[in-house]
């Protein structure tokens, strides 16, 4: 391998079309000794391989979409076009359309170098079928932009992965027919009805999570707390505090708990009546996936999916990391243990590798876990040292670099004691505590230690001192919440989306002004009332169901099982379906979306908010406010005589808390302020 001094090879020459130009510089660098060239203001590298001139060149993502002249919906004819022809917001790619353009024509030899996913074999196919000829066309396939990876890559050159390209079509005309229909449809109604031109979407995943955020978001909002009790009791062996509860029973009342509470401290004692120890083995957990690596990111640092996935691909681009776009959570051996380890040894996880290869003799076999992939590993370090990293990056890397480590160590044991404890009037009680017996995996993966007490040494017949004794109220939560992460997590339980676009799908939920953040993650008023609309006029997309067909065609597509073209065919019978029921509801689509962005006003207005009021219970309320005044009637009895206060005192608190939902909050305070229903004139 050589150095050229020239930015012109001539012709006939090999070109790799990387996907960003990072990736390219990797790729250049890890094949020889490149002159770093610009065309247009983008780089691109020369190089010569064992006589041979290359030139590594990159895109930047995506350079051709899909679009169509026709106006109006329904629309089925479409073509593929550069992005920046159609897009004024995607200018910056035409410079790298026209350095491509000048480069491609003149190679004899074409490498798709692009990302090794549905994505990134459509990314370069595009590229090369547009600009050069797929006759003469190969694929790099990688998974880390490691040296020595790349350079194995390049030297084992694969056919082109069509069938991956085909799929990759495939999704990306699917989305944009369903995308650009349902949202033509939508904002047509609007337009029809107000003259307003709003910019509005759905979609084939895009709608199925909004309802789900809708759904979980109105029965948060609905929730009514109600109360429970326990006693909190602090016991006291020789100096060491530990805590118990009730065994069996509770206080059904706050009065009931609050006399339990000083009854116990009266007595001061309590004997101890049974102890019961046990060892329990925690297996190591596998690699992280990129769905795993979002969600402990989100669990430890608060970090949303779209955040954690690109400080990843930041870190990938690096070539600190292996690609991140997996749902692998398997190693295998060919990204080769040994010499990743003894990279890392160099670096600041010496201390860490040094025991590991100790603890496991250099006999490495990591955990595997259930989920694969049959493109990428699990996420992984690759060994080369990190330079400079900021705070959030050094983050993701550790954690990375930690959970790997930890899938090569041995079992940590725990040690779980309970106490069964009985007071002098027959009541019993319970207390916990747990210890690391065995540190194993947890030493190199400390996120994940179990938190709880520690008990002194306790005896069966022992008695222990009260130090305290209180009562408790705890208020019931909505169980369902409404986060990023947890939308995630429901997008790859019910498996629609990929783990390339699943959070880039719910960040545009907010960029549409579906969703929002204040603090915590709300569903709008558009949000709301799109998603009724997907409800009821297509209900195919407001579960999973529809969704999830269609990506079991796409990967039908992806292992030659179906075409690309049947596929088609069958989403635009689907849609057409659809659209037809659509149109006989313009109006009260229309209507319903007006009011909504405060276009128009209800002919009758709810006495909370501004949506359209109906009579319900002797007050004119919106639906929501409607359910919400149901609910709080049903429970508001019981919960006054549990809590021993008057309704009027309930729903002074209950207006005000934080553990009940807004909407209850709201009627509330309406029944404080006009107790007796209101009768219309």
């Amino acid at each position: 391998m050589g150095r050229s001094g020239s930015c012109r090879p001539g012709r006939g020459y090999t070109v790799i079309v990387a996907e960003k130009p990072k990736a390219a510089e990797k790729i250049a660098w890890a094949l020889g000794r490149p002159v770093k060239c610009r065309l247009y203001g983008v780089p691109y590298w020369v190089l010569r391989v064992n006589g041979s001139s290359i030139v590594v060149a990159p895109s930047a993502g995506h350079l051709y979409g899909t679009y169509t002249s026709q106006r109006g919906f329904p629309v089925y004819t479409y073509y593929w076009a550069p992005i920046w022809e159609h897009d004024r917001s995607a200018g910056y790619l035409k410079k790298f359309y026209l350095m491509l353009a000048s480069i491609l024509p003149k190679a004899g030899v074409y490498i798709n170098a692009c990302d090794y996913d549905t994505e990134g074999s459509l990314i370069g196919y595009m590229i090369i079928e547009r600009l050069g000829d797929v006759r003469r066309a190969y694929r790099m396939k990688f998974s880390s932009l490691g040296r020595e990876e790349l350079r194995r890559s390049y030297r084992n050159l694969q056919p082109l992965d069509m069938e991956m390209v085909e799929a990759g079509r495939t999704r990306h005309e699917l989305d944009w027919l369903w995308g650009i229909n349902l949202s033509r449809a939508l904002m047509y109604a609007l337009s029809r009805f107000s003259g307003a031109r709003v910019s509005l979407s759905a979609g084939r995943v895009q709608s199925p999570t909004l309802v789900e955020a809708k759904n979980r978001w109105v029965e948060r909002s609905l929730h009514v707390p109600k109360p429970s009790f326990t006693l909190e009791i602090i016991l006291d062996k020789d100096g060491t505090k530990f805590k118990a509860t009730p065994l069996g029973w509770k206080p059904k009342t706050r009065l009931e708990a609050v006399e339990h509470a000083r009854r116990i401290r009266k007595l001061g004692r309590m004997k101890v009546k049974a102890v019961r120890g046990s060892r329990a083995a925690m297996n190591p957990p596998p690699a992280f996936n990129l769905g795993d690596l979002q969600a402990e990111a989100s669990r430890l640092y608060g970090y949303s999916p779209a955040k954690t996935q690109s400080l990843a691909e930041d870190l990938y681009l690096e070539g600190l990391i292996s690609y991140p776009r997996t749902n692998s959570q398997k190693l295998p051996p060919a990204i080769g243990y040994n010499r990743i380890l003894n990279s890392l040894r160099m670096g600041p996880y010496s201390g860490l590798v040094s025991r590991l290869l100790a603890e496991t003799r250099g006999v490495l076999k990591p955990v595997q876990g259930r989920k694969d992939d049959p493109a990428h590993p699990a996420i992984h370090p690759t060994g080369e040292s990190p330079k400079g990293l900021d705070r959030d990056h050094g983050r993701i890397y550790d954690l990375v670099v930690r959970r790997f480590l930890a899938a090569f160590a041995g079992k940590a044991v725990i040690a779980k004691t309970s106490v069964v404890l009985v007071d002098d009037d027959g009541y019993q009680y319970s207390a916990s505590g747990v210890g690391i017996v065995v540190e194993g995996w947890l030493h190199y993966y400390p996120y994940a230690k179990p938190r709880g007490d520690q008990l002194p040494s306790l005896s069966p017949g022992e008695y222990v001192e009260v130090s305290a004794a209180k009562a408790n109220t705890i208020w019931s939560k909505p169980q369902a919440s409404l986060s990023k992460i947890e939308l995630l997590k429901w997008m790859e339980k019910v498996n629609i989306g990929t783990e390339a676009t699943r959070s880039r799908i719910i960040e545009t939920l907010f960029k549409r002004g579906y969703l929002k953040n204040s603090p915590e993650v709300q569903v709008t008023e558009l949000g709301l009332t799109v998603a009724a609309i997907i409800e009821e006029l297509f209900p195919q997309l407001s579960s999973p169901s529809l969704t999830r067909y269609f990506e079991e065609k796409l990967e039908e597509v992806r292992t030659g099982r179906t075409t690309r073209e049947k596929v088609i065919r069958e989403a635009i019978a689907t849609i057409d379906e659809l659209l037809n029921v659509y149109r006989e509801r313009l109006d009260n689509v229309g209507s319903s979306l007006s009011q909504a962005l405060g276009l128009s006003r209800p002919r009758v207005k709810c006495m909370v908010c501004d949506r359209e009021g109906r009579e319900c219970n002797g007050y004119v309320l919106c639906k929501y406010h409607c359910m919400a005044l149901i609910r709080l009637r049903r429970e508001l009895a019981g919960i006054a005589d549990a809590m021993g206060k008057s309704e009027q005192e309930l729903l002074k608190w209950i207006s005000s808390t934080r553990y009940a939902g807004t909407w209850v909050r709201d009627v509330a305070r309406l029944l404080r302020e006009k107790p007796t229903p209101y009768r219309g004139s």
